[in-house]
């Protein structure tokens, strides 16, 4: 630990000494272990240079043994390697390690991928004690720490800031998330390929969602068959048009996006260049989802699979388990109490099993979740959803996981993609106490609307294409910076 540190009583109870992780190491002699012993995880690549420096300041509050670049290392290594360790030094009745092993919780800083990313690998390990994670905001979006109250903006990387967010971890309290499985399908083709295509590189959450090998249980003879999960949101249309569009320009030119604002602004210039905010226009209407495919949604566990309605007009669809949405917008909202009596809509609670969906017809719509009670569509809450892709409406659309966008080809002959969402578990996070995401256990978190309280003129209503473009309404995604001109967008 740095001498400098100016409160090293407070921060030894983050610090876990060499011998944890490295057996050649001296056997530390402190008695008493670590109230909240951490392993940090940070992607340097993100936040500009913000990833990099965030590293070199929490080596030196912390043992730099217990701060790994995902960039150089892997989760899944290190997580396998350390538990390897605990697990040995427990048999050998280190009470020190059994306490590490208990208490030890988990800081990712990067972007919602990566915290996605980690949260996989800590769901896939299957350990006797997941340990609970906090999230650092360090890329555009920023949807998961917001949703647990750890901001939205990236944080500052000096020794205080870390301190700050250190302390806030220690009196965090801990919530359970649903997490989602999705499973991809098509018949093999006779010619070209059907492998999702991402922007330049696979981004993490299609690491998950890659192609099963031919021992899987869930391979089926003739049919290529993808799996994956998310966190956060699944969503398919045009908004993952505009993010898969931003993806590939920062991949290619990475130099121009070096902090938050900047991605912000050229995320808002590529939704009208991608003609997001006049989607009836350049949009053309064999994209529209209802066009695209058949939606089937299971409202609960034992219900039967039931046709879901989608309105001609939208464009976009957000399967949301959190509330927050391309930059901290609530697309779902909150259910008056007549909504709730007379559809059978719940608050968007993190814990109870069920995805909200919601529906967008142009960046315009999307911009109405900037004004109070603002909504999306509400389409539907369901505890599985599919959706069926036949042939002849288009020979691709976008689909995107967790903020990360891919490309994916659909049926050039007479056959079906299926795409299947289903809950498969829960993990551990950690969250600030006045956080925005809502648990069903909770008490605390019964929080609705009065009666006619909320704005519910945008539910599943016909409308006309004169009336989108009086319509407002979005998120980061569709949302456009405050210093931003509109007419210079071009």
């Amino acid at each position: 630990m740095a001498d400098s540190n100016p409160n090293p009583e407070f921060l030894k109870e983050f610090y876990i000494p060499t011998y944890i992780f490295n057996e050649e190491a001296e056997i530390s002699n402190v008695v008493d272990a670590p109230k909240f012993p951490v392993l940090v995880f940070i992607n340097s690549k993100s936040g500009g240079q913000l990833g990099g420096d965030l590293i070199k300041t929490y080596k030196t509050i912390l043992n730099e043994h217990q701060v790994f670049d995902v960039g150089e290392e892997t989760p899944d290594k290190v997580l396998r390697r350390v538990y390897t360790r605990l697990e040995k030094l427990k048999q050998e009745n280190d009470e020190f390690a059994a306490k590490v092993h208990e208490r030890l919780r988990i800081i990712v800083a990067g972007g919602d991928g990566t915290a996605g990313w980690l949260l996989g690998v800590v769901c896939d390990l299957k350990l006797p004690h997941p340990p609970p994670i906090a999230t650092v905001p360090l890329g555009t979006g920023n949807n998961l720490p917001f949703s647990f109250g750890w901001g939205k903006k990236n944080p500052g990387t000096d020794h205080n800031s870390v301190v700050s967010f250190l302390e806030q971890v220690m009196k965090a309290k801990e919530m359970k998330i649903d997490n989602w499985h999705i499973l991809m399908r098509m018949r093999a083709p006779k010619e070209g390929a059907c492998d999702p295509i991402a922007p330049l590189e696979l981004p993490h959450s299609l690491h998950a969602f890659g192609r099963v090998s031919s021992s899987d249980e869930m391979n089926m003879e003739g049919y290529h068959t993808f799996r994956g999960g998310f966190w956060n949101y699944f969503s398919m249309g045009m908004d993952a048009q505009v993010s898969y569009a931003f993806h590939s320009e920062r991949k290619l030119h990475p130099e121009k996006f070096k902090n938050q604002l900047v991605n912000q602004k050229t995320y808002a210039k590529l939704g009208c260049t991608q003609g997001w905010f006049a989607a009836s226009l350049f949009h053309p209407s064999s994209r529209n989802v209802a066009q695209l495919a058949k939606v089937k949604v299971m409202k609960g566990h034992n219900s039967q699979w039931e046709d879901l309605p989608i309105p001609h007009s939208i464009r976009s669809i957000v399967c949301l388990n959190l509330p927050s949405f391309s930059g901290g917008l609530n697309p779902w909202g909150t259910p008056s109490a007549r909504k709730k009596r007379d559809r059978d809509l719940t608050p968007p609670y993190v814990d109870d099993g069920l995805l909200e969906v919601v529906g967008f017809r142009d960046a315009w719509h999307g911009l109405v979740l900037l004004a109070p009670n603002g909504h999306g569509t509400r389409l539907a809450q369901a505890h599985r959803i599919r959706f069926e892709f036949h042939k002849g409406a288009a020979d691709h659309t976008f689909m995107r996981i967790d903020g990360e966008p891919w490309k994916q080809p659909l049926p050039s002959d007479d056959d079906t993609v299926v795409v299947e969402i289903s809950h498969l578990g829960q993990v551990n996070m950690l969250a600030t106490q006045n956080c925005r995401s809502k648990s069903i256990h909770d008490p605390s978190s019964t929080h609705y609307n009065g009666d006619g309280e909320e704005d519910d003129s945008d539910e599943a209503d016909p409308k006309t294409e004169e009336d989108e473009f009086r319509k407002f309404g979005a998120a980061d995604t569709f949302r456009i910076p405050d210093d931003v001109d509109i007419s210079r967008l071009s």
